[in-house]
């Protein structure tokens, strides 16, 4: 078992580490919100930190999982950071969905003190954290580190692969929200024509389902699709947050993306009509109410 400080306990970090303290490992956790770290300790036992640096202290491996660039960021390199306390021999993995200008940052300044790092940001949503289902792609400078970070990954993910050297990792996690932009555009159109041609819509995709048409999104989000619920799943704020990276790593790239722009436009008009936090299936919205 290896002791472990954990960082960020929403949606997806919270049942992340909750697998690792199942599985056996002495977890430590942060929360920038204490009531839910002290939440999750109540769960799960194990212990909470008053800082990123108080967890990460004499831990084997840190994890992060927080909002953005900026938030991975500040509970790295701050004063009370996890870099404050990690020691040579450490690892830090990075789950957070972030640039890969970033990770290649991280990678360097952890290279700088002797320890290792590995960006793996997952895919599988709240729903595959909570059931330990969740596939993580990595970048890592080193095979070992990648390694000692999979022993762990285990606890919660069928599937774990190193994808190449830092950034690598953040790199595939936008190749999957670039595919999954299209699919959920093309899934909302085909549930509102669908629908006003008067189809039983359940029947429709228990039947195409079963064809070339389906999808993880097919098969998970067409009946909610049709019923108009979108108050759970993965926010389109994140979406956005995540298509942003694509964009302007294409941009450096000189890769066109013209769907996923279009895609991120249509969530923009989302977030304007209040539905930043419905599930990236709510596009249909828009083709109900244009």
């Amino acid at each position: 078992m290896a002791r472990i400080g954990f960082v960020g306990l929403g949606a997806m970090g919270g049942p992340i580490a909750g697998h690792l303290a199942a599985a056996g490992h002495p977890v430590t956790v942060y929360n920038r919100t204490r009531s839910k770290a002290d939440m999750w300790v109540r769960e799960h036992g194990n212990a909470a930190a008053a800082r990123p640096a108080d967890a990460a202290d004499g831990a084997e491996l840190v994890l992060l999982c927080v909002g953005n660039d900026d938030d991975v960021r500040t509970v790295t390199y701050s004063d009370d950071g996890v870099l404050a306390t990690m020691t040579q021999g450490t690892v830090l993995v990075d789950h957070t969905t972030t640039s890969a200008i970033l990770a290649r940052e991280l990678a360097a300044a952890c290279a700088e003190r002797g320890v290792g790092f590995v960006d793996a940001p997952v895919s599988g949503g709240q729903a595959g954290a909570e059931n330990g289902t969740l596939t993580v792609m990595c970048g890592a400078n080193s095979e070992d580190d990648f390694e000692r970070a999979r022993a762990v990954i285990d606890a919660y993910a069928v599937r774990c692969a190193l994808m190449g050297p830092a950034g690598a990792g953040q790199l595939t996690k936008m190749v999957n929200q670039i595919c999954i932009a299209g699919v959920v555009q093309g899934l909302a159109e085909a549930v509102d024509f669908a629908q006003r041609a008067g189809l039983d819509t359940a029947q429709v995709f228990d039947v195409i389902g079963k064809g070339a048409a389906q999808s993880w999104q097919m098969d998970n989000r067409s009946a909610t699709m049709a019923a108009g619920e979108f108050d759970f799943g993965f926010a389109v704020e994140w979406m956005r947050k995540d298509l942003g990276f694509c964009l302007d790593e294409a941009r450096r790239l000189g890769a066109r993306l013209p769907v996923a722009a279009l895609v991120d436009q249509f969530y923009a008009q989302v977030v304007q009509r209040g539905g930043k936090r419905w599930d990236t299936s709510s596009l249909v919205q828009l083709l109900r109410e244009p």
